[in-house]
Protein backbone atom coordinates (compact mmCIF):
# COMPACT_ATOMS: atom_id res chain seq x y z
CA UNK A 1 0.00 0.00 0.00
CA UNK A 2 1.38 3.73 -0.82
CA UNK A 3 2.28 6.06 1.41
CA UNK A 4 -1.03 8.26 0.41
CA UNK A 5 -3.19 5.48 0.86
CA UNK A 6 -1.90 4.82 4.27
CA UNK A 7 -2.01 8.23 5.26
CA UNK A 8 -6.06 8.48 4.74
CA UNK A 9 -5.91 5.80 7.88
CA UNK A 10 -5.23 8.22 10.88
CA UNK A 11 -3.93 11.83 9.69
CA UNK A 12 -6.08 15.02 9.69
CA UNK A 13 -3.97 17.43 7.54
CA UNK A 14 -3.49 21.23 8.25
CA UNK A 15 -6.03 23.69 6.12
CA UNK A 16 -7.83 20.77 4.11
CA UNK A 17 -11.30 20.00 4.04
CA UNK A 18 -10.69 16.30 3.35
CA UNK A 19 -14.49 15.62 1.85
CA UNK A 20 -13.78 17.95 -0.78
CA UNK A 21 -9.95 17.49 -1.33
CA UNK A 22 -8.91 13.57 -0.20
CA UNK A 23 -6.06 13.42 -2.19
CA UNK A 24 -2.37 14.26 -0.87
CA UNK A 25 1.16 13.72 -1.97
CA UNK A 26 3.40 11.63 -0.84
CA UNK A 27 6.99 13.51 -0.08
CA UNK A 28 10.36 11.07 0.24
CA UNK A 29 12.80 13.07 -0.39
CA UNK A 30 14.34 16.56 -0.56
CA UNK A 31 17.14 18.12 -1.83
CA UNK A 32 18.40 22.24 -2.12
CA UNK A 33 14.69 23.18 -4.51
CA UNK A 34 13.67 20.17 -5.10
CA UNK A 35 11.10 17.57 -3.76
CA UNK A 36 10.77 13.94 -4.60
CA UNK A 37 7.73 11.94 -4.64
CA UNK A 38 7.14 8.28 -4.16
CA UNK A 39 6.22 7.86 -7.62
CA UNK A 40 9.35 9.24 -9.21
CA UNK A 41 8.10 12.36 -9.37
CA UNK A 42 9.93 15.77 -8.84
CA UNK A 43 9.31 19.29 -8.58
CA UNK A 44 10.68 22.42 -8.02
CA UNK A 45 10.05 23.89 -4.45
CA UNK A 46 9.57 27.24 -5.60
CA UNK A 47 7.84 28.49 -2.33
CA UNK A 48 10.71 27.52 0.33
CA UNK A 49 8.13 25.10 1.87
CA UNK A 50 5.93 27.66 3.22
CA UNK A 51 9.31 30.06 3.47
CA UNK A 52 11.00 28.41 5.61
CA UNK A 53 13.87 26.34 3.63
CA UNK A 54 15.74 29.52 2.73
CA UNK A 55 19.13 27.62 2.11
CA UNK A 56 17.54 24.62 0.05
CA UNK A 57 16.41 21.34 1.45
CA UNK A 58 18.64 19.19 3.67
CA UNK A 59 21.60 21.52 3.32
CA UNK A 60 24.69 19.76 3.73
CA UNK A 61 26.12 22.61 5.63
CA UNK A 62 23.23 23.01 8.15
CA UNK A 63 22.55 19.27 8.77
CA UNK A 64 26.80 18.62 9.53
CA UNK A 65 26.00 21.49 12.22
CA UNK A 66 23.08 19.95 13.24
CA UNK A 67 24.57 16.16 13.87
CA UNK A 68 26.98 17.32 15.74
CA UNK A 69 25.20 19.30 17.93
CA UNK A 70 23.51 15.95 18.86
CA UNK A 71 26.47 14.03 19.48
CA UNK A 72 26.76 16.46 22.49
CA UNK A 73 23.44 17.81 23.57
CA UNK A 74 20.16 16.95 22.51
CA UNK A 75 17.74 19.10 25.01
CA UNK A 76 17.62 20.18 28.16
CA UNK A 77 15.37 22.41 29.91
CA UNK A 78 15.54 26.18 29.53
CA UNK A 79 14.12 26.94 32.95
CA UNK A 80 16.81 27.70 34.85
CA UNK A 81 19.42 25.87 32.80
CA UNK A 82 21.11 27.45 29.77
CA UNK A 83 24.10 26.06 26.69
CA UNK A 84 26.48 27.47 24.88
CA UNK A 85 24.09 27.06 21.29
CA UNK A 86 21.34 29.61 22.67
CA UNK A 87 24.14 31.93 24.25
CA UNK A 88 25.59 31.82 20.58
CA UNK A 89 22.17 32.64 18.96
CA UNK A 90 21.33 35.51 21.28
CA UNK A 91 24.75 36.77 20.13
CA UNK A 92 25.00 36.17 16.36
CA UNK A 93 21.35 37.31 16.33
CA UNK A 94 21.70 40.64 18.01
CA UNK A 95 24.30 41.64 15.58
CA UNK A 96 22.10 41.34 12.81
CA UNK A 97 18.87 42.61 14.56
CA UNK A 98 17.71 46.70 14.44
CA UNK A 99 19.98 48.06 16.51
CA UNK A 100 17.45 48.89 19.49
CA UNK A 101 16.61 44.85 20.09
CA UNK A 102 18.93 43.49 22.96
CA UNK A 103 16.58 40.37 24.69
CA UNK A 104 15.97 37.14 22.96
CA UNK A 105 12.87 34.96 24.15
CA UNK A 106 12.73 31.29 22.85
CA UNK A 107 9.95 29.70 21.63
CA UNK A 108 8.56 26.54 19.56
CA UNK A 109 6.88 27.93 16.16
CA UNK A 110 5.15 31.66 14.50
CA UNK A 111 2.08 31.63 16.04
CA UNK A 112 4.03 30.82 19.68
CA UNK A 113 6.19 33.66 18.66
CA UNK A 114 3.33 36.02 18.47
CA UNK A 115 1.36 34.71 20.91
CA UNK A 116 4.78 35.98 23.30
CA UNK A 117 4.68 39.06 21.86
CA UNK A 118 0.90 40.05 22.48
CA UNK A 119 2.20 38.81 26.02
CA UNK A 120 4.68 41.23 26.08
CA UNK A 121 3.07 44.27 25.01
CA UNK A 122 -0.07 43.49 27.39
CA UNK A 123 1.77 42.56 30.40
CA UNK A 124 4.16 45.64 29.85
CA UNK A 125 1.66 48.33 30.67
CA UNK A 126 -0.07 45.95 33.36
CA UNK A 127 3.43 45.70 35.07
CA UNK A 128 3.80 49.86 34.88
CA UNK A 129 0.37 49.58 37.00
CA UNK A 130 -1.60 51.29 33.69
CA UNK A 131 -3.74 48.63 32.42
CA UNK A 132 -4.32 48.49 28.85
CA UNK A 133 -6.34 45.70 27.15
CA UNK A 134 -6.78 46.83 23.17
CA UNK A 135 -4.52 45.82 20.58
CA UNK A 136 -4.03 46.92 16.74
CA UNK A 137 -3.56 45.48 14.00
CA UNK A 138 -3.65 45.78 9.86
CA UNK A 139 -6.88 44.74 7.51
CA UNK A 140 -6.35 41.44 6.04
CA UNK A 141 -3.69 40.60 9.07
CA UNK A 142 -2.32 36.91 9.47
CA UNK A 143 -0.18 36.43 12.11
CA UNK A 144 -0.73 32.50 12.92
CA UNK A 145 -3.30 30.26 14.56
CA UNK A 146 -3.54 30.21 18.31
CA UNK A 147 -5.94 32.26 20.51
CA UNK A 148 -4.24 35.23 20.62
CA UNK A 149 -2.08 34.91 17.06
CA UNK A 150 -5.70 34.79 15.56
CA UNK A 151 -7.56 37.36 17.96
CA UNK A 152 -4.96 39.92 16.10
CA UNK A 153 -5.13 38.25 12.10
CA UNK A 154 -7.83 39.33 10.06
CA UNK A 155 -8.84 36.47 7.63
CA UNK A 156 -12.24 35.23 8.84
CA UNK A 157 -11.60 32.19 6.60
CA UNK A 158 -9.40 30.79 9.34
CA UNK A 159 -11.12 32.17 12.32
CA UNK A 160 -14.64 32.32 12.03
CA UNK A 161 -15.97 30.30 14.47
CA UNK A 162 -13.51 31.66 17.15
CA UNK A 163 -14.16 35.47 16.84
CA UNK A 164 -16.25 35.66 19.52
CA UNK A 165 -13.93 34.65 22.06
CA UNK A 166 -11.27 36.94 20.85
CA UNK A 167 -8.63 39.66 22.39
CA UNK A 168 -10.08 43.33 21.84
CA UNK A 169 -8.51 44.37 18.64
CA UNK A 170 -9.01 47.59 16.03
CA UNK A 171 -8.23 47.13 12.37
CA UNK A 172 -6.30 49.76 10.59
CA UNK A 173 -5.98 49.73 6.19
CA UNK A 174 -2.15 49.04 5.30
CA UNK A 175 -0.60 52.32 4.27
CA UNK A 176 -0.67 52.94 0.41
CA UNK A 177 1.31 55.62 -0.28
CA UNK A 178 -1.62 58.19 -0.04
CA UNK A 179 -3.44 57.37 2.95
CA UNK A 180 -1.30 57.72 5.75
CA UNK A 181 -2.68 61.15 7.14
CA UNK A 182 -6.40 59.20 7.55
CA UNK A 183 -4.79 56.20 9.02
CA UNK A 184 -3.23 58.55 11.59
CA UNK A 185 -6.88 60.18 11.94
CA UNK A 186 -8.11 56.77 12.56
CA UNK A 187 -5.32 55.97 15.04
CA UNK A 188 -6.21 59.20 17.15
CA UNK A 189 -9.68 57.83 17.22
CA UNK A 190 -9.13 54.80 18.39
CA UNK A 191 -6.59 55.72 21.05
CA UNK A 192 -8.84 58.64 22.00
CA UNK A 193 -11.74 55.87 22.65
CA UNK A 194 -9.42 52.58 23.55
CA UNK A 195 -7.10 51.73 26.27
CA UNK A 196 -4.14 50.63 23.64
CA UNK A 197 -1.68 48.63 24.60
CA UNK A 198 0.18 47.03 21.51
CA UNK A 199 0.40 47.78 16.93
CA UNK A 200 1.21 44.23 16.10
CA UNK A 201 2.06 44.12 11.48
CA UNK A 202 3.61 42.11 9.44
CA UNK A 203 5.91 45.12 7.93
CA UNK A 204 5.76 45.50 4.27
CA UNK A 205 4.40 42.21 3.03
CA UNK A 206 1.22 40.65 4.43
CA UNK A 207 1.95 36.86 3.56
CA UNK A 208 -1.73 35.11 3.54
CA UNK A 209 -3.14 38.26 2.40
CA UNK A 210 -1.82 37.13 -1.36
CA UNK A 211 1.58 38.95 -0.39
CA UNK A 212 -0.07 42.09 -0.35
CA UNK A 213 2.49 45.01 0.10
CA UNK A 214 2.40 48.17 1.78
CA UNK A 215 4.34 51.76 1.93
CA UNK A 216 7.41 51.76 4.06
CA UNK A 217 7.39 55.79 4.78
CA UNK A 218 3.40 55.43 5.46
CA UNK A 219 4.33 52.68 8.00
CA UNK A 220 7.07 54.31 9.28
CA UNK A 221 4.93 57.22 9.94
CA UNK A 222 2.30 54.88 12.30
CA UNK A 223 5.10 53.46 14.45
CA UNK A 224 6.36 57.11 15.03
CA UNK A 225 2.53 57.73 16.06
CA UNK A 226 2.42 55.08 17.80
CA UNK A 227 6.21 55.34 20.23
CA UNK A 228 4.66 58.58 20.54
CA UNK A 229 1.68 57.62 21.96
CA UNK A 230 3.77 54.48 24.15
CA UNK A 231 1.90 51.83 22.09
CA UNK A 232 4.38 48.84 21.84
CA UNK A 233 4.72 47.87 18.50
CA UNK A 234 5.36 44.47 17.22
CA UNK A 235 6.56 43.32 14.38
CA UNK A 236 5.74 39.82 13.26
CA UNK A 237 9.21 38.78 11.00
CA UNK A 238 7.82 35.52 10.63
CA UNK A 239 7.41 35.61 7.17
CA UNK A 240 9.68 38.25 6.54
CA UNK A 241 12.87 37.84 7.86
CA UNK A 242 15.85 36.28 6.97
CA UNK A 243 16.72 38.18 4.16
CA UNK A 244 13.79 37.37 2.46
CA UNK A 245 12.65 41.56 1.28
CA UNK A 246 15.94 42.14 0.39
CA UNK A 247 17.51 43.26 3.74
CA UNK A 248 17.88 41.14 6.81
CA UNK A 249 14.72 42.20 8.14
CA UNK A 250 11.47 44.16 7.00
CA UNK A 251 12.31 46.54 9.69
CA UNK A 252 15.70 47.70 8.64
CA UNK A 253 13.27 49.71 5.78
CA UNK A 254 11.71 51.77 8.32
CA UNK A 255 13.46 54.32 10.53
CA UNK A 256 11.66 54.39 13.14
CA UNK A 257 11.97 50.51 14.42
CA UNK A 258 10.04 47.91 16.39
CA UNK A 259 9.70 47.39 20.43
CA UNK A 260 9.30 43.59 19.97
CA UNK A 261 10.09 41.24 16.42
CA UNK A 262 8.38 37.80 16.20
CA UNK A 263 10.66 35.29 14.39
CA UNK A 264 10.33 31.76 12.78
CA UNK A 265 10.32 29.79 9.85
CA UNK A 266 13.75 30.84 8.02
CA UNK A 267 15.39 30.99 11.91
CA UNK A 268 16.38 27.27 11.70
CA UNK A 269 17.16 26.72 7.81
CA UNK A 270 13.54 24.97 7.68
CA UNK A 271 15.46 22.29 9.49
CA UNK A 272 13.57 21.99 12.66
CA UNK A 273 10.89 23.95 14.43
CA UNK A 274 11.90 26.87 16.69
CA UNK A 275 10.91 30.51 17.37
CA UNK A 276 12.29 33.83 18.98
CA UNK A 277 10.78 36.68 20.17
CA UNK A 278 13.55 39.73 20.55
CA UNK A 279 12.41 42.90 22.29
CA UNK A 280 14.34 46.41 23.82
CA UNK A 281 15.74 46.45 26.99
CA UNK A 282 12.85 48.80 28.00
CA UNK A 283 10.32 46.44 27.42
CA UNK A 284 12.37 43.70 29.16
CA UNK A 285 12.88 46.55 32.17
CA UNK A 286 9.40 46.56 32.58
CA UNK A 287 9.39 42.76 33.98
CA UNK A 288 12.44 42.55 35.77
CA UNK A 289 11.53 43.33 39.34
CA UNK A 290 11.54 41.75 42.85
CA UNK A 291 7.73 40.44 42.31
CA UNK A 292 7.64 37.47 40.78
CA UNK A 293 4.20 37.82 39.53
CA UNK A 294 5.96 40.33 37.49
CA UNK A 295 8.03 37.89 35.30
CA UNK A 296 7.04 36.46 31.87
CA UNK A 297 5.89 33.23 32.61
CA UNK A 298 5.62 31.47 29.20
CA UNK A 299 7.19 28.66 28.80
CA UNK A 300 7.21 25.70 25.78
CA UNK A 301 9.27 22.73 26.62
CA UNK A 302 11.17 22.30 23.27
CA UNK A 303 12.27 26.33 24.10
CA UNK A 304 16.40 26.88 22.92
CA UNK A 305 16.74 23.24 22.34
CA UNK A 306 20.49 22.92 21.41
CA UNK A 307 19.62 21.21 18.24
CA UNK A 308 17.75 24.01 16.52
CA UNK A 309 19.89 26.69 17.82
CA UNK A 310 22.79 24.38 16.00
CA UNK A 311 20.50 24.83 13.03
CA UNK A 312 19.77 28.71 13.37
CA UNK A 313 23.35 29.13 13.85
CA UNK A 314 24.19 27.59 10.57
CA UNK A 315 21.75 29.18 8.96
CA UNK A 316 22.59 32.77 10.21
CA UNK A 317 26.20 32.12 8.91
CA UNK A 318 24.76 30.99 5.45
CA UNK A 319 22.62 33.96 5.06
CA UNK A 320 25.31 36.55 5.98
CA UNK A 321 27.73 34.69 3.11
CA UNK A 322 29.07 36.43 -0.38
CA UNK A 323 27.27 33.30 -2.12
CA UNK A 324 24.01 33.83 -0.67
CA UNK A 325 23.77 37.57 -0.52
CA UNK A 326 24.80 37.36 -4.26
CA UNK A 327 22.33 35.12 -4.75
CA UNK A 328 19.34 37.14 -3.35
CA UNK A 329 20.76 39.79 -5.32
CA UNK A 330 20.38 37.48 -8.67
CA UNK A 331 17.09 35.94 -7.74
CA UNK A 332 16.00 40.13 -6.95
CA UNK A 333 16.51 40.51 -10.63
CA UNK A 334 15.43 37.78 -12.29
CA UNK A 335 12.18 38.45 -10.82
CA UNK A 336 11.71 42.07 -11.83
CA UNK A 337 12.71 40.89 -15.00
CA UNK A 338 10.19 38.53 -15.38
CA UNK A 339 7.44 41.05 -13.95
CA UNK A 340 8.28 43.38 -16.86
CA UNK A 341 7.68 40.72 -19.28
CA UNK A 342 4.76 39.45 -17.83
CA UNK A 343 2.99 42.58 -16.40
CA UNK A 344 1.38 43.81 -19.52
CA UNK A 345 -0.21 40.33 -20.19
CA UNK A 346 -3.97 39.96 -20.42
CA UNK A 347 -4.63 37.91 -17.79
CA UNK A 348 -2.21 39.31 -15.54
CA UNK A 349 -3.97 42.59 -13.45
CA UNK A 350 -1.21 43.47 -11.37
CA UNK A 351 2.61 42.27 -10.25
CA UNK A 352 4.61 43.36 -7.41
CA UNK A 353 7.90 42.33 -5.44
CA UNK A 354 9.57 43.00 -2.41
CA UNK A 355 13.28 41.87 -2.56
CA UNK A 356 12.24 38.35 -3.69
CA UNK A 357 9.34 38.31 -2.92
CA UNK A 358 7.57 38.12 -6.03
CA UNK A 359 3.76 38.05 -6.45
CA UNK A 360 1.30 38.00 -9.86
CA UNK A 361 -2.41 39.15 -9.12
CA UNK A 362 -5.00 37.20 -12.26
CA UNK A 363 -7.35 39.34 -13.88
CA UNK A 364 -9.98 37.07 -13.19
CA UNK A 365 -11.82 36.61 -9.44
CA UNK A 366 -11.64 33.52 -7.70
CA UNK A 367 -12.19 32.11 -4.15
CA UNK A 368 -9.16 31.48 -2.30
CA UNK A 369 -10.43 27.41 -1.98
CA UNK A 370 -12.11 27.39 -5.08
CA UNK A 371 -12.00 24.95 -7.82
CA UNK A 372 -9.34 27.33 -10.26
CA UNK A 373 -7.37 27.56 -7.74
CA UNK A 374 -7.05 23.73 -7.45
CA UNK A 375 -7.20 23.69 -11.29
CA UNK A 376 -3.81 25.57 -10.95
CA UNK A 377 -2.12 24.07 -8.21
CA UNK A 378 -2.42 20.77 -10.34
CA UNK A 379 -1.08 21.98 -13.80
CA UNK A 380 1.61 23.72 -11.20
CA UNK A 381 2.27 20.22 -10.19
CA UNK A 382 1.87 18.24 -13.52
CA UNK A 383 4.31 20.44 -14.92
CA UNK A 384 7.12 19.88 -12.13
CA UNK A 385 6.48 22.99 -9.56
CA UNK A 386 5.11 22.88 -6.37
CA UNK A 387 3.50 26.93 -6.38
CA UNK A 388 0.47 27.29 -4.01
CA UNK A 389 -1.92 30.05 -4.99
CA UNK A 390 -3.53 32.28 -2.62
CA UNK A 391 -6.85 32.94 -4.26
CA UNK A 392 -5.99 35.05 -7.99
CA UNK A 393 -2.70 35.88 -6.78
CA UNK A 394 0.39 33.32 -7.42
CA UNK A 395 3.09 33.98 -5.81
CA UNK A 396 7.31 32.95 -6.05
CA UNK A 397 9.53 32.56 -2.91
CA UNK A 398 11.85 30.39 -3.17
CA UNK A 399 15.12 29.58 -1.72
CA UNK A 400 18.43 31.29 -2.17
CA UNK A 401 20.07 28.00 -3.82
CA UNK A 402 17.54 28.29 -6.58
CA UNK A 403 19.34 28.11 -10.16
CA UNK A 404 18.53 30.18 -13.05
CA UNK A 405 17.67 27.58 -15.00
CA UNK A 406 15.04 26.78 -12.20
CA UNK A 407 13.63 29.95 -12.19
CA UNK A 408 13.26 30.17 -15.95
CA UNK A 409 11.09 27.00 -15.50
CA UNK A 410 9.13 28.40 -12.68
CA UNK A 411 8.26 31.62 -14.84
CA UNK A 412 7.62 29.60 -17.76
CA UNK A 413 5.41 27.38 -16.12
CA UNK A 414 3.19 30.84 -14.55
CA UNK A 415 3.42 32.12 -18.05
CA UNK A 416 1.69 28.57 -19.34
CA UNK A 417 -0.85 28.65 -16.72
CA UNK A 418 -2.42 31.88 -18.09
CA UNK A 419 -3.63 29.83 -20.45
CA UNK A 420 -5.93 27.81 -18.64
CA UNK A 421 -7.22 30.76 -16.73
Amino acid sequence: MSIKQRDKNHIWHPLTQHKLHPETMAITKAKDCMLYDEDGNEYIDAIASWYSSMYGHCNDFVTSRVYKQMQQLDHVVFAGFTHEPAVKLSEELIKILPENQEKIFFGDNGSTSVEIGIKMALQYHFNKGNKRNTLIAFQESFHGDTFGAMSVSGLSVYNGPFEDLFLDVKRIPTPNGNNHEQILETLKEIVKNNAVAGFIYEPLVQGAAAMKMHDPKGLDQILKFCKENNIVTVADEVMTGFGKTGSNFASDFMETKPDVICMSKALTAGLVPMSITACTQKIYDAFYSDDIGKGLFHCHTYSANPIACAAALAGLELLQSTQIQKKISSITAKHKAFGEHIKNHKKVKSIRQQGIIFALDLNVEMERYGDLRYKLFNFFMANGVFLRPLGETIYIQAPYTITNAQLDKIYTVIENALEIV
